[in-house]
């Protein structure tokens, strides 16, 4: 059976944390790599894809002689959304620069722009020395909505199909199955929930997402029973509730928020992710703590730790 393997690549939010004091759960933007059989999805884009790059190219460089012989790079990127922590490591991402690379990259148009073009102008064309028609690697930018699903053969290294949602159920088990929501709980456009099936075992990415009192139901119903829930957790209670500067509307949960939905929702583990910049090693530590309290299977993800969900 193939195994349904998750990494965490980067785990903070807004920007990179490169400080002595934070290197436990590591200074990184957002990227989780999944991988199923011979597929590879990468979630986000932040400055954690950048390692995760470096390895392949190097997989790729000892697998043959020469770029005939050489295992292709084939990956599947889904962006929640086009802010800078979270596609700011695609122009870093060395297989861009390989001639057989193939890249599908799924995220969310709006209505001022194309996909293709936000991401050329937030990363490339102007601010990278090179436009983004010019990675030699053939890239695929094309749009997922709720009404789609993705479909990945884990026996294959093809890239997705997209097809039509006909039911909540999932159409084939031993497909891998990706679909998403939209939520509007993130300034100024949006942002993109992701759930991976495979083998009856679900993965849900819930990264940018401030939650409401009582909880979000449609997150929550969207995460009915998953086997890991990653729950964006970039603010402390007190900093999201500070007299003096508040975080409220900013687009982003407490622990407490994640702890609801995941306790709703029937999840088996959880997942902080998209900690704050600000939060030391120690700070953290304490956030850990103090949710695993109210909710006993949550962990802070950290950079490297790998979750086996088969």
């Amino acid at each position: 059976m193939n195994d349904f393997c998750v990494t965490f690549r980067g785990v903070r939010g807004s920007y990179p944390t490169p400080e002595k004091n934070k290197l436990k759960y590591g200074g990184n933007t957002a990227c989780v790599e999944v991988k199923i059989g011979k597929q590879l999805i990468i979630i986000d884009a932040g400055t954690g894809i950048i390692s995760l790059g470096d390895n392949l190219l190097r997989e790729h460089l000892l697998s043959g002689s020469d770029e005939y012989s050489r295992k292709k790079i084939n990956a599947t990127i889904l962006l929640s959304h086009t802010h800078q922590d979270h596609i700011q490591g695609l122009p870093f991402f060395n297989p861009i620069y390989i001639g057989s690379t193939n890249l599908d990259i799924f995220g969310s148009d709006n209505e001022n722009n194309n996909l293709k073009n936000t991401l050329s102008l937030l990363t490339f064309d102007k601010m990278f020395p090179l436009t983004f028609d010019e990675m030699p690697a053939d890239i695929n930018i094309r749009n997922f909505h709720e009404k789609t699903f993705l479909s990945l053969d884990p026996d294959s290294d093809r890239l997705a199909e997209i097809k039509q949602i006909t039911s909540d159920d999932i159409q084939n088990p031993d497909m891998i199955e990706i679909r998403c929501f939209k939520s509007y709980a993130h300034p100024k456009e949006g942002v993109l929930i992701f759930k991976i099936s495979y083998k009856n075992k679900t993965l849900i990415y819930a990264s940018d997402k401030e939650s409401y009192i009582g909880g979000d139901k449609k997150l929550i119903q969207f995460c009915r029973n998953a086997d890991v829930l990653i729950h964006d957790a970039n603010y402390t209670k007190e900093d999201y509730l500070s007299a003096t500067n508040p975080k409220q509307g900013f687009g982003h949960s407490t622990p407490d928020m994640a702890v609801k939905v995941a306790q709703m929702a029937n999840v088996s583990k959880l997942y902080l992710f998209h900690i704050g910049p600000s939060y030391n090693d120690e700070t953290v530590d304490e956030i850990e703590k103090q949710t695993k309290e109210l909710f006993k299977n949550t962990q802070v993800a950290y950079e490297g730790l790998s979750v086996s969900l088969l």
